[in-house]
C-alpha cells in the first residue's frame, strides 16, 4: 500500500499541527465525551488536540510517526496529563483489543489515507457496541480562495498532485460520509465547517515549500515538469496581492449501533 504523509515534518508543518487545539478542532465531538470513557485519537500528531480532547476520560493518542509520538509524550508530561497516553502504530493495525473504545476520534487524517475503508473497518473493530466515531476531514474542492488566479490554480494542482502521490485524497471530505456508511456505521450526522487554517499568503508559502521540497527529492520523472511549473506559480502567488483563504472541513459523527436517521446540514 503506497502511503506517505504529504505535508512532511518540516518546522512549518509541525508548528501548524501543534497549534491545533481541541477547543477549536473538536467542538463537534465534545458532547460525546463523558468522564470515565475510553477514547482513541488516531493520527494524533504532536498531541495538541489529544491533550484537551476528553477531560476525565482515558485517552490514547496514536500516530504512525514515532517522532510525533515522542513530541506528544513530552507535551503530556509537561501538562501533567496522567490520563493521556500515546503510542506509535498504524491506523490499519491498532494494538487495541476488540470492542474496548467508547469513542474513536480523528482530525485531518482521512485525507492522507490510501485505504479509508480498511481504516474504518479497524476503527469499528476497536469500538464498543454503540460506540461513536467522530471525524473531521478536509475537502480542498470546497476551499474558498479569493482571488483565485491562474497561478493559484496551478499551484493548487501541484499541491493536489503531491497529496495523491503520497496515497491520499485532497477531496476526501466530500466522500467520507458515504465511506462511513459503507463501513457499517449508522446514526450518521454531518456538518460543514469553514475555518481559516492559514492566511492566504501563508498557504501560498506552505505550498511553495512543499513543491520545492518534492523537486529536491527523488520521485517520478513524469511529475517533475508539472511540479516545477506549480512551484513557479506558487512563488508568484506568494509575491502577489493579498487575499482570503478558508478551508472546508466535513465534521461527522456516527455509531456502531443501529439507527434510522441520517441528517446533513
Amino acid at each position: 500500500m503506497l502511503e506517505g504523509y504529504a505535508p512532511g515534518f518540516a518546522r512549518d508543518a509541525v508548528s501548524m499541527m501543534a497549534a491545533r487545539q481541541a477547543a477549536e478542532r473538536a467542538v463537534f465531538a465534545q458532547p460525546l465525551f463523558v468522564p470515565g470513557m475510553w477514547v482513541v485519537d488516531v493520527g494524533c500528531g504532536p498531541g495538541s488536540i489529544t491533550l484537551g480532547l476528553a477531560p476525565g476520560s482515558r485517552v490514547l493518542g496514536v500516530d504512525r510517526d514515532a517522532g510525533q509520538v515522542e513530541l506528544a509524550r513530552t507535551a503530556a508530561r509537561r501538562a501533567g496529563a496522567s490520563t493521556v497516553d500515546f503510542m506509535a502504530a498504524s491506523i490499519y493495525a491498532l494494538p487495541i483489543a476488540d470492542a474496548t473504545m467508547d469513542v474513536a476520534f480523528a482530525h485531518a487524517l482521512f485525507e492522507h489515507l490510501a485505504n479509508p475503508a480498511a481504516a474504518l473497518k479497524e476503527l469499528r473493530r476497536v469500538l464498543k457496541p454503540g460506540g461513536t466515531l467522530a471525524l473531521s476531514t478536509s475537502d480542498w474542492s470546497r476551499a474558498r480562495l479569493r482571488p483565485k488566479t491562474a497561478n493559484v490554480d496551478a499551484a493548487l494542482r501541484g499541491h493536489y498532485l503531491l497529496r495523491r502521490r503520497a496515497g491520499g485524497n485532497p477531496f476526501a471530505g466530500k466522500h467520507i460520509a458515504d465511506q462511513v456508511t459503507a463501513a457499517g456505521f449508522t446514526n450518521l450526522h454531518t456538518r460543514t465547517r469553514y475555518r481559516q487554517d492559514l492566511t492566504y499568503r501563508e498557504l501560498a508559502k506552505y505550498i511553495e515549500d512543499r513543491l520545492v521540497e518534492a523537486l529536491n527529492t527523488p520521485g517520478p520523472e513524469a511529475d517533475r515538469d508539472q511540479l516545477a511549473s506549480a512551484a513557479r506559480s506558487a512563488w508568484t502567488w506568494t509575491r502577489g496581492t493579498d487575499g482570503d483563504f478558508t478551508q472546508c472541513w466535513t465534521e461527522l459523527t456516527a455509531t456502531t449501533a443501529t439507527a434510522t436517521t441520517t441528517t446533513t446540514t
